[in-house]
């Protein structure tokens, strides 16, 4: 466990109730393009890292069908919470299991999973330990396999940082207990670990260079 675990665990406990308040009016539409990308068919087996207040979870659940299989792991009891009401309430609770547990490592069998999707949550995990979150989930894929990212992106070379971008990296910089996540070359790091970009979005939010991709296993 990292020194900023608990406290990362006890300020998403804090917020779960209101989270979709704060952030999901600005990161649903990025979220939706990475699950576009990403192509979930139906009688999948998908795992979601950071699966928040369950919205893309409620999405993967209709997707796989009666057939398919979802499963979702946060660092929050809080979002877990919200989220198994979520899945009751619509009728999905045994399309999906939740778990609550730290990443990495992640707690499944090899081979066990068509495909993994993370949105903003890459980019909360140091830089160091993003390399290890994705080696796990290779370890978990299919060949074959697709990891779907959605991410904070660093912005393009030759382009300068807006207002916003230099404000939420000073923050970051200077508040990391409060702004956690940070920019990051998802596509750069998922190349690095053997994975082939196979599709490829870049969004733009709050001025904000996001971007939306998938990785894709060897065969």
């Amino acid at each position: 466990m990292t020194d900023e675990t608990p406290h990362a665990r006890k300020f998403y406990d804090r917020i779960a109730g209101v989270y979709d308040a704060i952030a999901d009016s600005s990161e649903h539409h990025a979220r939706e393009e990475g699950l576009r990308l990403l192509a979930v068919q139906p009688g999948e087996r998908v795992l979601e890292i950071g699966f928040g207040t369950g919205h893309t979870l409620l999405t993967l659940a209709e997707t796989v069908g009666e057939e398919g299989h979802v499963r979702g792991i946060d660092i929050s009891q809080g979002m877990c919470d919200v989220a198994e009401k979520r899945l009751a309430e619509a009728g999905y609770a045994e399309r999906v299991q939740l778990d609550v547990a730290e990443v990495p490592p992640l707690p499944y069998e090899d081979a066990s999973l068509d495909a993994v999707t993370c949105s903003f949550t890459l980019e909360l995990f140091g830089l160091d330990v993003i390399p290890s979150v994705i080696d796990e989930v290779k370890r978990v894929l299919v060949p074959g396999g697709r990891f779907g990212v959605v991410s904070m992106a660093v912005t393009p070379e030759g382009e300068k940082d807006s207002v916003l971008e230099k404000t939420y990296k000073w923050m970051h910089h200077h508040f990391p207990h409060i702004v956690d996540c940070q920019p990051i070359d998802a596509a750069g790091f998922l190349e690095q670990s053997g994975l082939e970009i196979t599709a490829r979005e870049d969004i733009v939010m709050w001025t904000m260079p996001v971007i939306a991709l998938v990785g894709t296993a060897p065969g």
